[in-house]
């Protein structure tokens, strides 16, 4: 069947909605040279009508040359395993998808991306996940005695339902948390202020990584903490750890998150694998979008010569 299917010289960006990176894609792409489509990915359809058994809108039964994945929409368990199955099948198509659904499955789900990184030998925070109450009482009363742990909604982001758990009082309700409880070592950090690292890796390389200053221990660019640069040795430390993260999961392009505890360790706390990149593009020299799409492009067009910087 792939061998009948048409290849489009197009890219699709595939994306909740057209926000602004989405908007410096499209631009870097264009500059480029390459031609692209924006899509929600639910809009996106298994058809057997076609011979791809794919129906992308504005494509008219072609597929794409390669796929950006910017962002994938919130949706019941149908829903994302139908969308994720759509990257599935592309792959399989032999179309270039970034971030591969399989990567992105090892990402958003936080129990899994710390099993890649554990069994990768990379340094990350004791974690456990398990279901149900009693079974999150039976770690809490055992490993709190050792400090404090953290709560972290299984599937999230940008800080949101992070909870500090000292005691099994601390703990939610499952219904409140799909009655799935996910529970990390609490790094003991120097501060206020506190700082985290978030790096930013595309096709093997690092371009460009920033300090998360906050007031508070949560140090997330979207809860108010401010972009700062980083120099000195601790950047290769940091670079080294991102790396052998990405490769870890397998990500085409991420962004690894890592924390420095009061005795100078670095700890991996995540790797996102449809990273934002507003906060970190204010303290980088390098443009974010230019990097990723051209990176691509090369994929695309082996040999291809890197046009000039303007």
């Amino acid at each position: 069947m792939a061998e009948q299917c048409v290849i489009s010289d197009k890219i699709l960006i595939v994306s909740d909605k057209p926000d602004g990176q989405v908007k410096q894609l499209r631009r870097s792409f264009k500059e480029l040279g390459s031609e692209t489509i924006f899509c929600p990915l639910a809009d996106i359809a298994f058809d057997t009508r076609y011979p791809s058994g794919i129906a992308i809108p504005t494509f008219v039964g072609a597929l794409p040359a390669g796929v950006i994945v910017r962002s994938i929409s919130a949706g019941t368990f149908e829903a994302v395993t139908r969308r994720l199955g759509i990257l599935h099948a592309l792959t399989h198509l032999g179309v270039p998808v970034w971030n591969s659904a399989k990567a992105i499955e090892r990402c958003v789900d936080k129990s899994t991306t710390t099993f890649f990184l554990a069994n990768a030998g990379i340094p990350t925070p004791e974690t456990f996940a398990v279901e149900g109450p009693d079974n999150a009482k039976a770690i809490v009363a055992r490993e709190t005695p050792q400090g404090p742990l953290v709560l972290k909604p299984l599937f999230g982001s940008q800080g949101r339902g992070i909870k500090l758990i000292r005691s099994i009082e601390d703990l939610p309700d499952p219904d409140e948390i799909d009655n799935v409880y996910y529970l990390q070592r609490l790094v003991v950090r120097n501060g206020p202020p506190y700082r985290d690292y978030r790096i930013f890796v595309s096709n093997g390389e690092i371009l460009g990584m920033m300090g998360r200053c906050a007031d508070g221990w949560i140090t997330n660019i979207a809860r108010g903490a401010k972009a700062e640069s980083v120099t000195g040795p601790l950047r290769q430390k940091l670079e080294e750890l991102a790396l052998a993260a990405t490769s870890a999961v397998g990500a085409d392009f991420a962004g690894i998150d890592i924390v420095q505890g009061c005795e100078g360790n670095l700890l991996v706390l995540e790797v996102n694998s449809m990273p934002a990149w507003t906060g970190l593009q204010s303290v980088v020299p390098v443009r974010i979008a230019d990097c990723i799409a051209r990176a691509m492009v090369e994929l695309l067009n082996p040999g291809i010569k890197e046009r000039p910087a303007a």
